[in-house]
């Protein structure tokens, strides 16, 4: 039985469906093992950068680890299969209306603005300044000592 031109597209077409179905499942495995590994790292890279901070300027390594965070979600590419995608699937490359960057500004706005009106927030930030600096001192005692 032979079959027709239209019908080896759609076999084609359901094919890279399955295939596009099979790499997905694979990254998001893969991006589940770096995620995995980055809540740990991100946690340990931030205090280090808060012990080597400087003058109120942290060290670099927290930054370094998104740099690399940031390379693997490229690497990774987890919706490239969105490029078989057939027409009339929105636009992957079209401005989203509100993402968690946009809540995170909102949140951090309200918190600063409750801030300068002394609220709790500026009670936290305190507490929070008192830490570091208590926490800098061990650092330069240990230092100290060690020399």
């Amino acid at each position: 039985m032979q079959t027709s031109p239209d019908e080896r597209r759609r076999q084609a077409s359901n094919w890279s469906l399955i295939r596009d179905l099979v790499v997905l499942q694979a990254k998001l495995v893969l991006d589940g093992l770096r995620d995995i590994i980055l809540v740990p790292a991100a946690l340990i890279a931030a205090f280090i950068s808060l012990l080597r901070s400087d003058n109120g300027t942290p060290g670099p390594e927290f930054y370094k680890l998104l740099a690399a965070g940031k390379q693997s979600e490229h690497w990774i590419n987890l919706f490239g299969a969105l490029e078989n995608a057939p027409q009339g699937v929105a636009d992957p490359q079209a401005p989203v209306a509100s993402g968690v960057d946009d809540i995170v500004t909102r949140l951090e706005t309200f918190v600063v603005d409750e801030y300068r009106r002394g609220g709790v927030t500026a009670q936290a930030k305190t507490r929070i300044d008192a830490a570091l600096r208590a926490m800098r001192r061990g650092r330069d005692r240990n230092a100290d000592g060690e020399r």
